[in-house]
């Protein structure tokens, strides 16, 4: 996106504007003498230069490519690059600026002392769009006296600019697909018609506006939003980047949604230091490890029902597919996958069937006249990383009708394709395992479960949430004296009084495991929480006390031994309980922070007259 330099709040560092297709120029009259904007192409060579900010991995902290932002403009005394932009405009001289801007763009990434596999993020003023093959002749110039292959390039299309009403688009986009190069749209959510785009045009990538980000840890309908349009483009094959990435909370949240990549200043800001830019950012893995809920199960049951399909490049001769299938007459389909490995849909037999078993198809599709080529007979096919959720990826399997299977990716390169059988199999063996996580005495979830219910609940800032521990207290003595099998009646009673008073649709029941339970709320307000919780451990402690000898209780406790080795007298059974309140507002993907501050609360429980600690969690 264009940067604003005068309202630095978002992404990139900046809150990113695109001119309008039409309407006056928003340019100071007094920025630039008039008798220098008819030079304003020269006057730009001088003084434009380039940042690159990193666009990551989400899962790995890899860098995937970087976005183009423009800089120097301010020593023209303009304010933004949108006023550049609006001079040349004025002056005619819009599209020859564009071209320099982009040439000087790709010199800078090519100066990257490793671009292999990189993507450049350029973006591209709606008001050249009617100029788009004199555009991308241009880019493809540029290209090639820097030596860096078209597929390298990713021309992103503001949405707020109309693109799709300009004449000459798809011609545009066509003429782009053959050269190689790649589209996204930005701004995605502010826009025209990106619904259209999306559905029409072969779009590689989605870039979210800032807007869609900022505070998506503490929105609930940020992050509704932000999720439902992911699963649509990964559904249409199209990756999802989160610009405007700020806090590692935003970093969490974005990742949850399912996004693939993301930019903004928790991952690094521009730079045109080229120096200053490095190959990958381990602070983002290391705040993906502090919050990652799935323990690799889903992974694990993924990679062994992957089928590894061999791959078509993008720039394999058409006869060599032929032979492909030839040789594997059971597969219906390939994946297509560019030089880095990144697929960008399948080649499906039945499209080339025309050609295979017509006289002189084959020979038609090998003239160079014809120009027909891999790329034209490459579908969208749905794709996921390996480390999305079991779950979310059969999600996306069901929304894509009559698709062959799904293409999953590590790293955004592909590892292998989930058949639909296969994929069936991932969701059995995943319920099998949470069927295992059930603790067998109280058939509660157990501790998975919780972990998963503790880390969504605590990113969701719109309402109040309470996390209740509960723990027997005495429970040691009481187990030495009457044996197990009472220790799991009271157990087994504990689980029956909680479903009683506890069980809601706003509520989460678990067993931690032994004497040691979980309740999980989504309650404005702790008012009638606490009361109910009160009631609960006075009608565990009566019920308790009738597991008791009638001699034992008479006395109000029973004889044990100590830690120390000592005889003493421990009260009669009953249960604490810690409450950590998350108030609105309040979000946390720092799970250690919750077990530790919930620690210190179980403590002051188990202190308490009234077992009872309750206690705002400071975030």
């Amino acid at each position: 996106m264009r940067e604003v330099s005068i309202q630095q709040n978002r992404v990139s560092g900046t809150l990113l504007m695109h001119a309008p297709a039409s309407g006056p120029a928003t340019t100071s009259p007094s920025a630039i003498p008039r008798i220098a904007r008819d030079h304003i192409v020269s006057l730009a060579k001088l003084v434009v230069d380039y940042a690159l900010q990193p666009i990551i991995e989400i899962n790995t902290g890899y860098v995937y490519g970087y976005e183009a932002l423009m800089r120097g403009y301010e020593r023209l005394n303009l304010q933004s690059p949108i006023e550049l932009l609006d001079l040349a405009n004025e002056a005619g001289v819009l599209v020859s600026l564009e071209q320099m801007l982009h040439a000087r763009a790709i010199a800078k990434f090519a100066g990257l002392p490793e671009i292999e596999g990189k993507k450049l993020f350029l973006n591209i003023d709606g008001r050249t769009l009617h100029s788009g093959q004199q555009m991308l002749e241009a880019a493809a110039k540029a290209l090639e006296r820097q030596r860096v292959p078209a597929s390298a390039v990713c021309f992103e299309l503001s949405e707020r600019t109309d693109n799709d009403s300009t004449p000459g688009f798809g011609a545009m986009v066509a003429a782009l697909r053959t050269m190689g190069g790649r589209i996204a749209i930005d701004d995605f959510g502010l826009g025209f018609s990106e619904l259209k785009l999306l559905c029409d045009y072969g779009i590689d990538y989605v870039k979210f506006d800032g807007h869609f980000v900022s505070g998506i840890a503490e929105s609930q309908r940020k992050r509704l939003f932000v999720t439902t349009i992911t699963s649509l483009a990964h559904v249409l094959g199209v990756r999802v980047i989160a610009e405007g990435v700020e806090t590692e909370a935003e970093y969490i949240a974005c990742r949850e949604a399912g996004c693939d990549l993301v930019q903004g200043y928790f991952i690094a800001r521009p730079s045109c230091e080229l120096s200053a830019l490095l190959p990958s950012y381990s602070h983002v893995v290391t705040a993906r490890a502090k919050h990652r809920r799935d323990r690799k199960t889903d992974e694990l049951l993924i990679r062994g029902q992957l089928a590894p399909l061999p791959t078509i490049y993008e720039e394999t001769q058409l006869p060599a597919v032929f032979e492909l299938f030839q040789h594997a007459p059971h597969e219906s389909f390939f994946p297509v996958v560019d030089c880095t490995g990144e697929p960008q849909g399948i080649i499906h037999e039945r499209e080339l069937k025309h050609y295979i078993y017509q006289p002189y198809g084959r020979d038609l599709l090998q003239n160079p006249i014809y120009q027909r080529r891999v790329s034209s007979f490459v579908t969208p096919c749905p794709i996921v990383d390996i480390n999305t959720d079991a779950g979310r990826i059969l999600e996306v399997f069901a929304n894509a009708r009559c698709s062959d299977g799904v293409i999953v990716t590590e790293n955004l390169c592909y590892v292998g394709v989930l058949s639909a059988s296969a994929l069936l199999t991932v969701i059995n063996d995943k319920q099998l395992q949470q069927a295992q996580d059930q603790n067998p005495l109280t058939e509660l979830p157990g501790n998975l479960s919780i972990t998963d219910f503790v880390a969504v609940a605590a990113l969701d800032g719109d309402v109040d949430r309470q996390f209740c521990y509960f723990d027997f207290d005495s429970f040691k003595p009481f187990n030495d004296r009457y044996g197990f099998p009472h220790g799991d009646r009271a157990i087994s009673l504990f689980a029956t009084l909680m479903r009683r008073y506890l069980a809601g649709p706003d509520s989460f029941l678990g067993h931690v495991g032994g004497d040691d339970f979980f309740a999980g709320f989504r309650i404005c307000g702790g008012g009638g929480l606490r009361a109910t919780l009160r009631q609960l451990l006075d009608e565990f402690s009566r019920e308790a006390r009738k597991l008791y000898s009638p001699e034992d209780q008479h006395r109000g406790c029973v004889t044990g031994i100590d830690r120390d080795g000592r005889d003493r007298c421990f009260d009669l059974l009953r249960c604490s309980v810690a409450v950590m309140e998350l108030p609105v507002g309040v979000v946390t993907s720092d799970l250690d922070k919750i077990h530790a501050a919930m620690a210190h609360a179980k403590s002051e429980a188990k202190r308490a007259a009234s077992g009872m600690a309750w206690r705002p969690f400071a975030g």
